[in-house]
């Protein structure tokens, strides 16, 4: 359904439409002007070049348009988290879901993690309906801190490759 793809110099445009309205309001709450898309995607050109990799980031590719970027967060030796965010014109297509499954996938193949969390904002329940159907199972709550000071309970989810006896 998407294809995942490294990021190029050339994606910087692109993350300016998918950091923007209703995108962002779970995030920073801002958009994502010209300058700071490039230097993200300078960022995770940089981390790509690491050894030992510690960060992928892959724009989100539907039917060649670029519609988001997910990426894997190494946290320690054996442990990563996800992220994601999708431009708003592609919500409820099922594009996060098949692109977290696959960056879950990664993660317990190629990465050679053994467990994979991410949280999402209290308020954005579609994104937990995507942790959730990429294999995630609801882990609690944590503390985040929001722009007033205010601590917000974003859900927390988590993940493990199934053990080849149970598949």
């Amino acid at each position: 359904m998407v294809t995942l793809r490294a990021l190029t110099l050339d994606d910087a445009p692109a993350l300016t439409r998918i950091y923007s309205g209703a995108s962002v309001r779970h995030t920073t709450g801002r958009a994502l002007p010209l300058d700071q898309a490039e230097e993200k995607v300078r960022s995770a050109l940089a981390r790509a070049a690491e050894t030992p990799r510690a960060q992928w980031s892959w724009g989100i590719l539907a039917a060649d348009d670029m519609i988001g970027l997910i990426a894997l967060r190494r946290r320690s030796p054996v442990m990563g988290t996800i992220s994601y965010i999708l431009r708003e014109d592609s919500w409820g297509n099922g594009y996060a879901t098949d692109a977290a499954r696959q960056v879950v996938a990664f993660a317990f193949t190629t990465a050679g993690l053994h467990r994979v969390a991410a949280m999402h904002h209290p308020d954005n329940p579609a994104s937990g309906r995507v942790l959730a159907k990429a294999g995630c199972t609801r882990a609690g709550t944590t503390d985040q801190p929001a722009a007033d000071g205010t601590a917000v309970p974003y859900e927390m989810y988590a993940a493990r490759p199934i053990a080849p006896a149970c598949r």
